[in-house]
């Protein structure tokens, strides 16, 4: 079994961040995203792994190289133009040949794993198995329609009214049946070819479509919100650690990792916590769920449930919460402001001014 990993894409969603970086290199708790998919599936046995990229090739091929690190042989396939999930197997071709395999999206967030769904495929091998998880608004994502035997009867791409509340994780199992299908599918209303459509022509064209339901944390980290929340969950896994100097005038409260060449001097810092590789954080407090990554400074400010990114400096910020700071990026107070209360009040007003 091969894997195939999507990671082009112009991650509107992440913008400005995006602008300047891949959103699959953004970091949770200091590690991009898209090396927690690579580590799933290097666990799960697979080991040659086609990227599927974009614009960003170059930061990904930088960032990943040839997969050795991860004990993976990675190669990487261009899409010129983002076009759909179905248009990437269709580019993928040459790359996945006549084998089976699993097409993982590589901005997505998977707790626990894909091991389970891979042993359920090869068990039984159907054409094509889906990964689902029940979602309070279905309106936002792929959704499936199951049938009584459980297997997949329907597929709607973000649909008004949705026929159950079981969204697409952006895990896909395929046999080579599905390099029929995407050549068969016409392009949505979006321009894309979807890989919705593609199963959907398979399910129509009666071949076996199963489905695993992932009782596990599953996030697609397109937005801001989503990546701080990512971020909380993996913090909460951190082992304590301090490889860096941290003097005696700060305290180290719960789950904190000062990370190597990192200096904590007359701070504060609750845990869970990151403090990256050579970051400074001199009289200041980083509360729970923030990871500072490398090289940052944070001097007389207040940082909490947020992502700092790689050079990026806060200075004399009395608050900093649920933020995601892009790398290099300038964080200072303002200069004051003179000003007064300029007022127009009647014959015996009582007026009350806080100053």
């Amino acid at each position: 079994m091969k894997a195939l990993v999507l990671a082009g894409g112009a991650g509107t969603r992440l913008r400005p961040i995006t602008h300047t970086s891949a959103k699959q290199l953004v970091p949770v708790a200091n590690k991009p995203v898209l090396f927690y998919g690579l580590e799933a599936i290097a666990a799960a046995g697979i080991t040659d792994v086609g990227i599927v990229v974009g614009d960003t090739f170059g930061e990904i091929s930088e960032a990943v190289g040839d997969g050795s690190k991860f004990g993976l042989d990675v190669s990487y396939i261009p899409q010129p133009k983002p076009l759909g999930l179905a248009h990437a197997v269709l580019v993928a071709r040459d790359f996945l040949g006549e084998d089976d395999f699993i097409m993982y999206l590589g901005d997505n967030f998977v707790v626990g794993g894909i091991e389970g769904p891979i042993r359920e495929f090869r068990a039984v091998r159907p054409d094509a198995h889906l990964l689902l998880t029940h979602v309070s608004d279905p309106r936002s994502f792929g959704v499936a329609e199951l049938g009584a035997s459980g297997r997949v009867r329907g597929l709607e791409e973000k649909p008004t009214h949705p026929k159950s509340d079981l969204a697409l994780v952006g895990v896909y199992l395929f046999s080579p049946a599905i390099h029929e299908a995407v050549r068969a599918v016409k392009p949505s209303w979006r321009g894309e070819l979807e890989i919705t459509d593609a199963v959907q022509w398979l399910i129509d064209a009666g071949r076996d479509v199963s489905s695993t339901r992932i009782t596990g944390y599953w996030k697609d980290t397109g937005n801001v919100a989503d990546m701080l929340e990512v971020n909380r969950l993996v913090l909460e896994t951190v082992e304590p650690r301090c490889d860096g100097l941290v003097d005696e005038h700060s305290d180290l409260i719960g789950r904190v990792r000062i990370e190597e060449g990192a200096e904590v001097r007359n701070s504060r810092v609750v845990g869970p916590a990151v403090i990256g590789a050579g970051a400074v954080v001199t009289g200041s407090y980083v509360g729970p769920f923030t990871s500072i990554a490398e090289e940052c400074l944070v001097e007389d400010s207040e940082v909490e449930f947020s992502i700092v990114l790689r050079g990026a400096s806060i200075c004399g910020v009395r608050r900093i919460e649920a933020s995601l700071i892009g790398r290099h990026v300038r964080v200072t107070s303002a200069p004051p402001v003179p000003y007064a209360h300029r007022l127009v009040l009647g014959d015996h007003s009582k007026a009350q001014i806080s100053s």
